[in-house]
């Protein structure tokens, strides 16, 4: 050790420590309101840097599987035929247009055939589709704003509040649906909104169970302890904290809730409780049972339709459901 190491730090010329270099001082946090020592070191530069990665992870696990893209393109087919039914079929697809009961490729004006009472079965397949899709889709969306909210503040609170709201669920379940949105559709006028109500009163208890079983789930975890440390509310807790981590099985679920919603109108609409109105694809096989025997082609048709409908939503629910689930996508 040499003579100028055992010296203190106050023996030290002044000059030297003048051209020292003073220590490092820590960077401030990114984040001022955050103190946490994991949570400081985590910069706003590395926030940046990794949220494409996980934002994009769920998009490239859902592109890498071959029957969740099949589900989505053929979902693809029938929404572009839905949305351009107008300007491909701007006639009343309740009209005549044609001699009845002609076969599939016998008349090239009519590729797909006409019914008993000589309308275009394609016109009535497409602006069938605008009907069946719209009714599947509001209803879907009602039943899940509604599930949403009982599920949520069931499971959030729990207490008296939750024994009421799973009482409430209880007493639909315990209800067979198909026979409630029969009597409900009964009752009231056989119009769309009404068939759209009734679904969506039939499909909201499922959703609410799952949500509420999430949110129970998810409510004692840190990042709630921390939102309830910080002084958060109620509602900023449910809408900001535990509903963004609940809603991937919410979507995986609505996916399968629209295919059951068009399963649903069909059958409404193959009983004659559908909008006598429109034209909806239950309706047309409802029309073609009569003739089955001999023009098998007219509940043929519109039953394939919703046969290849209803099995791109589950494909397309099952490649959400891979691709949301990080455990799921990591094992494949």
């Amino acid at each position: 050790m040499t003579h100028s190491d055992s010296l203190p730090a106050s023996a030290i010329p002044v000059a030297d420590q003048a051209t020292a270099s003073p220590p490092p001082q820590p960077a401030p946090p990114a984040w001022t309101n955050i103190h946490a020592p994991d949570a400081v070191r985590a910069t706003t530069a590395e926030a940046i840097r990794f949220a494409p990665a996980g934002r994009w992870r769920a998009v490239r696990a859902y592109l890498a599987n071959p029957t969740a893209v099949a589900g989505l393109a053929i979902l693809a087919v029938v929404l572009a035929a839905a949305v351009l039914a107008p300007l491909l079929f701007p006639e009343d697809p309740l009209s005549m247009a044609g001699r009845p009961l002609l076969w599939p490729g016998q008349n090239p004006d009519f590729p797909l055939g006409t019914d008993s009472l000589g309308r275009d079965v394609l016109a009535g397949l497409v602006h069938g589709a605008r009907v069946s899709l719209m009714i599947g889709a509001t209803a879907t969306v009602v039943s899940v704003v509604a599930g949403v909210a009982v599920g949520a503040v069931s499971g959030y609170f729990g207490g008296a509040i939750d024994d009421v709201l799973v009482k409430l669920v209880e007493i639909f379940q315990t209800i067979p649906g198909f026979i409630l949105l029969i009597v409900t559709v009964a009752i009231a006028q056989p119009t769309i909104p009404a068939i759209t109500l009734a679904i969506a009163l039939v499909s909201w208890p499922a959703v609410a169970r799952l949500v509420r079983a999430e949110f129970r789930a998810l409510r004692e975890k840190e990042m709630v302890m921390a939102a309830r440390g910080l002084g958060y509310g109620h509602t900023r807790i449910i809408l900001r904290e535990i509903l963004p981590n609940a809603l991937p099985p919410v979507i995986v679920m609505a996916s399968v809730t629209v295919a059951t919603a068009i399963l649903m109108e069909s059958a409404l609409s193959f009983m004659g409780l559908g909008d006598p109105n429109t034209v909806s694809w239950g309706s047309m096989i409802g029309a073609g049972r009569e003739m089955l025997r001999t023009a098998w082609y007219l509940s043929a048709i519109p039953g394939l339709a919703i046969v290849f409908t209803v099995l791109a939503l589950n494909l397309i629910g099952d490649g959400l459901n891979d691709a949301l689930n990080p455990r799921l996508s990591g094992e494949n």
